[in-house]
């Protein structure tokens, strides 16, 4: 285990809660490494430093999951970047406020697969519902406990 401070790790295309991730990490004592491999711009705060990947099929997740560590976050929509995480023994979270668990992680993946090999046929068009005033709230909700979970687990190895 290291003893550098805690990290959350924003797979932050697209993602609508990196403000809400700034302040749980500040209050909480976290580091935020914002990856993805399009510039985005982030606060003046020596605690959060973009990461700017090469561009590719799975390169901020890639880069992520060989960081993420026990007592760290990841904050992410992609459920085998979440599945990756949890085999680290990181916590994480999607921008709705879902917590990826080792109990459920495995269904998550087949439902996925399903989803992928329907829309392959054509089966479905729509995309992901629009993310909602409410999905920030459970989302605020579900990372405070997961960063909480996190610093537990890391104070138990150190």
């Amino acid at each position: 285990m290291s003893e550098m401070k805690p990290v959350m790790y924003v797979d932050a295309d697209a993602c609508p809660v990196k403000e809400e991730v700034y302040r749980v990490a500040r209050r909480l004592g976290f580091e935020v490494r914002v990856v993805a491999n399009a510039f985005i711009r982030t606060p003046a705060d020596r605690t959060i430093r973009f990461v700017q990947v090469e561009a590719g099929p799975d390169a901020a997740d890639d880069w992520i999951a060989e960081r993420a560590q026990a007592g760290d976050v990841v904050v992410t929509s992609d459920i085998p970047l979440a599945a990756r995480a949890l085999e680290r023994e990181a916590e994480a979270v999607s921008p709705t406020g879902r917590t990826f668990t080792r109990d459920m992680i495995g269904d998550a993946l087949a439902s996925r697969a399903i989803m992928e090999h329907v829309r392959s046929f054509g089966g479905i068009a729509s995309g992901p519902a629009p993310f909602e005033a409410r999905d920030r709230s459970r989302f605020l909700g579900a990372l405070d406990a997961a960063a909480v979970r996190a610093l537990r687990r890391r104070a138990s190895q150190a």
